[in-house]
């Protein structure tokens, strides 16, 4: 036989957690904003309810019964969820635009979802996001077109930001590559302005490597298709590896190449609470440790 089905009102159990987290129905009901008798009569009603005593009374002390400390863990829980499912679907109080900038190299797989996981919680702030190159976007934070960013940070300036991440340039050719002695050094590269070719240009000055610019490509993916093709080197940041490159520092006489620094930058303009929200969760997903694959 199947058992009735109960509906337990949630403000009982609030009244509930409440009488044992202040340890008596007087603190109990000043927690809620009620009387004393209106919160006995709660807690009549629940036990009504469940069939079975909660608490134990007495002048001086109040304590759970065994079915007391049951309720309570499943009290908690329920009104932990109804609180979540509360957040979730409440208007958010934040609105307007969030522009944001952010290389393609930065991207990686935790952004995507960062960024539909603040569409949905905060549907009242529209999210322009510009993909771009590092240089192209400090301009734009500069001109005020974007309210934040994610910058290299140059080392001969002092930058102002939040340190996001710290990554290795390396020199990378196809696994299949090789150098005559003596031979040239082919190199692809993006036209300049490009902080990956003015990181390589700068390390190469002053050694005697022998190098040439074999193929220009302002796309990452074209500069990529040349080097799996063998046509020549290049410099990228080691987490960027692909499959059918390896790393050749210190080959062919190539010098050490530096660490790249990734801050959150923002425009000079007023911080809007939107863009502070964002900004924070860009903080939050850079400080959580990557999982391993």
């Amino acid at each position: 036989m199947d058992r009735p089905h109960m509906d337990i009102d949630p403000s009982l159990l609030r009244a509930f957690v409440a009488v044992q987290e202040t340890g008596g129905f007087t603190r109990a009901a000043e927690r809620l904003n009620l009387t004393q008798s209106a919160v006995s009569h709660q807690i009549r009603r629940l036990e009504a309810q469940i069939g079975r005593p909660l608490l134990y009374r007495t002048t001086r002390h109040l304590t759970l019964t065994e079915d007391g400390n049951e309720l309570l863990r499943h009290a908690h829980a329920v009104l932990g969820a109804m609180n979540a499912l509360t957040r979730h679907f409440q208007p958010s109080p934040l609105s307007g635009i969030v522009r944001f900038g952010v290389p393609e190299t930065f991207m990686g797989e935790r952004l995507p979802p960062l960024l539909c996981q603040f569409s949905r919680a905060y549907p009242g702030v529209r999210l322009d996001v510009n993909v771009g190159t590092y240089l192209d976007l400090r301009a734009l934070l500069g001109a005020g077109e974007l309210d934040l960013a994610v910058v290299l940070a140059d080392p001969l300036a002092a930058d102002s930001g939040t340190l996001l991440r710290e990554a290795q340039f390396v020199w990378v050719a196809a696994e299949h590559f090789d150098l005559a002695p003596g031979a040239s050094l082919p190199l692809a590269l993006a036209p300049a302005p490009c902080v990956n070719r003015q990181v390589a240009v700068e390390a190469l000055q002053g050694t005697p490597v022998n190098w040439h610019v074999a193929f220009t490509s302002p796309s990452q993916e074209g500069i990529r298709t040349a080097v799996l093709g063998g046509l020549g080197a290049t410099v990228q940041m080691a987490s960027d590896l692909k499959p059918g490159m390896r790393i050749v520092d210190g080959q062919y006489g190539l010098p050490a190449l530096p660490k790249a620094h990734f801050l959150l930058a923002w425009s000079a303009g007023e911080k809007t609470p939107a863009a502070r929200q964002f900004g924070q969760l860009l903080v939050e997903m850079a400080e959580r440790p990557l999982r391993a694959p």
